[in-house]
C-alpha cells in the first residue's frame, strides 16, 4: 500500500507532492511497504521534475530499499538518465552495495548504459 506522496512520485504529479509536504500529509522521506520513499520511485518512473522538487527540499538521497537499493541504483536501472544525473550532482553516493554487491556502476554496466558508466567513473 503507498501513501499518498507515493502515489504522486510514481506518476509525477508535482503539484501534489508540494501540496502533500505543504500539508503535512507524508513526510519527505516517508517509506512504504518496500522500504522505498517517493525519491525512489520518482526516480524509478523518469520523473525528473519530482526529482528536482524533493531535492530541493533535501530528501535524504541514499536510503536504501528492502533491496538495500539506493534510488540512484534504481534510476540506473530503469534508464532513466536524467534522474540518475541529478541523483549525482546533488552528492548521491555511487558506492553503496545492493543486497547482492552491486554498486551503481555495476547497474550501469549491466543496463549498457555507455554514458552513465562513464559518469560514475568519472
Amino acid at each position: 500500500d503507498l501513501g499518498k506522496i507515493h502515489k504522486a512520485a510514481i506518476v509525477g504529479n508535482i503539484a501534489k507532492v508540494q501540496q502533500i509536504l505543504l500539508l503535512g500529509k507524508n513526510g519527505l522521506n516517508d517509506r512504504d511497504k518496500m522500504n522505498r520513499t517517493a525519491l525512489h520511485l520518482a526516480c524509478a518512473n523518469g520523473h525528473s521534475a519530482v526529482v528536482t522538487l524533493l531535492l530541493e527540499r533535501k530528501c535524504l538521497l541514499n536510503l536504501c530499499d528492502n533491496e538495500n537499493r539506493t534510488a540512484l541504483m534504481k534510476a540506473i536501472e530503469c534508464q532513466e538518465e536524467e534522474c540518475a544525473t541529478l541523483l549525482l550532482e546533488h552528492g548521491a553516493d555511487p558506492n553503496v552495495m545492493d543486497v547482492s554487491g552491486n554498486t551503481a556502476l555495476h547497474y550501469a554496466i549491466f543496463c549498457q548504459n555507455i554514458p552513465l558508466t562513464a559518469k560514475l567513473l568519472s
